[in-house]
């Protein structure tokens, strides 16, 4: 039986990590006062933001509003900075146009809000791709927990084992593994030496014109 392809979202469809780093440094350090260096920021960049938040300040620095309005303001900033330049990883186009030729199932599975899926998908006009679209707002448990591709694969009509991730971080990865699906790896913000521990990462690339890719084709 043929793959099912779910891809991560932010470093994964568009190499737009840096912005949002930038947009948390800027937070977090202006904002905020959380004296993080970059590679701290860098480091957290994973899940939901309000566990980003949690992670950083403690569970009961913020209300649920203030979790909010920080949230969306950061968005605001990381879109405004970006937008100049939204546009899908090198090859992309061609690998969605191929896949879809192939009747190949294809869903999203991102950590990030509607608010910037949308961004994405409607800035890109790419969102009838994809049969399935989970978000922040759809999982009670953000990656590393399984439960933002299993829900893809569910909604898909897929067995986890049927599905390929293209992913970018390692958190992502690990959701990868403990859903029970095989992982291609992108190298827009880690290196490779990042994902050692992990077996089901199948291969590195750094964009979609990799050859090896035609290798998921039948």
């Amino acid at each position: 039986m043929k793959a099912a392809f779910i891809f991560d979202l932010n470093g994964t469809m568009i190499d737009d990590m840096a912005y949002h780093i930038e947009g948390w440094f800027d937070i977090l350090n202006t904002d905020l006062g959380a004296g993080l260096s970059y590679e701290q920021v860098k480091g957290h960049m994973y899940g939901k933001n309000s566990e980003l938040l949690e992670r950083v300040f403690g569970k009961d620095r913020f209300t649920e509003q203030e979790i909010h309005d920080l949230s969306m303001e950061k968005e605001r900033r990381y879109q405004s900075a970006y937008r100049p330049h939204l546009r899908l990883v090198k090859g992309l186009a061609d690998f969605l146009a191929k896949a879809k030729q192939h009747n190949i199932p294809m869903g999203i599975g991102s950590a990030a809000i509607p608010f910037n899926v949308d961004f994405v998908l409607d800035g890109l006009g790419i969102r009838d791709y994809f049969g399935a679209v989970v978000t922040a707002s759809d999982v009670h448990e953000s990656k590393p927990h399984p439960e933002t591709f299993l829900k893809a694969a569910e909604l898909l009509g897929m067995e986890p084992k049927d599905c390929i991730v293209f992913e970018d971080a390692p958190k992502g990865v690990e959701a990868a593994a403990a859903a029970g699906m095989r992982c291609v790896v992108l190298t827009t913000m880690h290196s490779t030496g990042e994902f050692g521990r992990y077996a089901n990462v199948q291969q590195f690339i750094t964009d979609y014109t990799d050859p090896w890719l035609n290798t998921l084709f039948p």
